[in-house]
């Protein structure tokens, strides 16, 4: 038998058991918005071109200003010719697709409007349209309350799903601390069930970070290393070549650790550290999730100045080109204090990982754009080989890619060919496009499909959010009133402060910098 069709013979097909998507209305709120033009609608054209959408569907826009279908579907065509991932947009599937797209105009505080709405839903004829409804929040997190409210008053939401469902999909930041989050969450369950409510995060929608869970449970030969016996520790690396540019405004009330550490790093953490769920169904893998942020050990003031480093960028060349500090960025303070680059160190109390530090790190204006884990194993006994090469016996180490170019490389040690007795250390890698030469789908594709067919597996439950903002704030705490210090300022192209350095190096560890693919 030929490999390919050996191959063929062991594909598993876990989708056959998925859920259905059912017929449905796709309401957006905020449709004027650069989420939408950006991200939304080109997900939406791009489902229905690969015949993912529903057999019968509608996208509604809900904005304020003063729009007609026709003239809002050419806003769409103009930024779709811009946005789309494959170019040239297909004229004929645009036709077909923006059949089913309308407009509503109103404001989100009008009840009015809302029952518009509902009105133009009725016109539909179709009691699936009608009453599946799928409201897409692409609003400041401000208003998500209000929007709900005047949902369920207009008769458009229901607590009861016997005549059809309806969904909630709302966008980060939810809140800016613990506080905010549960009461965000409280306006939010007030009038739908934490089962309606989609906490969307677009990094989990990434096809390496959903794989990580297939690498770890589907590969008996990995899973079995996954523990302290084997494990020395674990870097978690999200760095960005760009400054903040124009969102010098949201960042001095964000900073690094709200806007990447509190959601991208500590999902990521909890898919690579969490135990094994019961079943592939959303909720165990989430309880799974929220078990392990929950057993991360507590950090007291004491512990941020040890375990947590931030910094700020410096003037300094990018690329070739110089580029401005943060602190002459637009709309930013001459004296600010907020993080642009956070590194922090967490233990986390259980069974399978006592006494191994993870190490997250993030920051902007580094040298590359790139998201990496790297699970670093334990050194070999210094006896034979590693007696005489010293530390120059690279350790052992496996790294999950998940942008760009997404791959896993394992890294061990080999002999130079050759008369002398040489060792280096080498990789074997695998990638995504090589070996399946398939398109890697944007992320809003599979969590737009994910929320219509109702699986919460890749979206955020509400104690999972509180549980990270639980952690994130015990370490705003132990910076209240600190000024950044000279170790953590670093200059924009290197990898972040002296400091950063510092931290590993008290346990005799170092950064493992993600490298350029080629």
């Amino acid at each position: 038998m030929e490999n390919e069709d050996l191959d063929e013979l062991m594909v598993c097909r876990l989708d056959q058991t998925r859920k259905t998507v059912e017929p449905c209305s796709i309401v957006i709120f905020g449709a004027s918005g650069d989420l939408t033009a950006r991200k939304l609608i080109p997900a939406l054209y791009h489902l229905y071109k690969e015949k993912q959408m529903p057999p019968k569907f509608r996208v509604i826009g809900f904005a304020r200003r003063e729009k007609t279908d026709a003239s809002w579907r050419e806003e769409l065509r103009q930024a779709l010719d811009q946005f789309s991932r494959t170019k040239p947009v297909d004229d004929k599937v645009w036709q077909e697709f923006s059949a089913n797209v309308f407009y509503c105009m109103g404001e989100f505080s009008d009840l009015e409007a809302y029952k518009k709405l509902g009105k133009q839903l009725d016109s539909f004829g179709d009691p699936q349209l009608r009453n599946n409804l799928l409201f897409y929040l692409a609003t400041s997190p401000s208003q998500f309350g209000e929007v709900v409210e005047q949902l369920y008053k207009a008769d458009l939401l229901h607590k009861d799903e016997s005549k059809g469902w309806q969904r909630i999909v709302v966008e980060k930041p939810f809140g800016h601390d613990l506080a905010s989050a549960y009461q965000l969450n409280t306006e939010l369950t007030r009038y739908a069930h934490e089962r309606q409510v989609f906490r969307i995060d677009h990094y989990l929608g990434k096809e390496t970070v959903q794989n990580i869970l297939m690498f770890r449970f589907a590969n008996s030969i990995f899973e079995r290393l996954w523990n302290r016996d084997s494990v020395d520790h674990v870097q978690i690396t999200v760095s960005e070549n760009l400054g903040v540019g124009q969102r010098g405004g949201y960042y001095e009330e964000a900073g690094a650790l709200r806007d990447m550490v509190q959601n991208h790093l500590l999902q990521v953490m909890s898919l690579v550290a969490m135990e094994p769920p019961v079943s592939l169904d959303a909720e165990p893998i989430r309880d799974e999730k929220v078990k392990l942020l929950k057993s991360i050990r507590p950090l007291t003031p004491e512990d941020v100045a040890k375990q947590v480093v931030r910094g700020q960028y410096f003037a300094g060349m990018v690329d070739g080109k110089m580029q401005l500090g943060y602190r002459q960025e637009a709309k930013v303070k001459a004296d600010s204090n907020v993080e642009t680059f956070v590194a922090v160190k967490l233990l986390v109390d259980n069974w399978r990982w006592s006494g191994v530090p993870f190490y997250l790190r993030t920051g902007k204006h580094l040298p590359l754009s790139a998201s990496e884990v790297r699970i670093q194993f334990r050194p070999t006994p210094s006896v034979l080989f590693a007696a005489q090469c010293g530390n120059k016996l690279d350790p052992n180490a496996l790294t999950l890619r998940l942008q760009p170019n997404e791959g896993i490389s394992l890294r061990f040690n080999g002999k130079v060919p050759g008369t002398s007795t040489s060792v280096r250390p080498v990789r074997m890698s695998f990638s995504y496009n090589s070996e399946f030469g398939a398109y890697t789908p944007e992320a809003y594709e599979r969590l737009l499909l994910e929320a219509m067919a109702g699986d919460a597996t890749l979206f955020i439950r509400r104690d999972e959010v509180e549980a990270a903002w639980a952690i994130v704030d015990e370490i705003r705490k132990g910076w209240e009133g600190k000024p950044l210090t000279n170790r953590e300022f670093y200059s924009a192209g290197t990898w972040g402060p002296m400091a950063a350095d510092d931290l590993l190096a008290q346990r005799g560890h170092v950064w493992r910098n993600p490298q350029p693919v080629t």
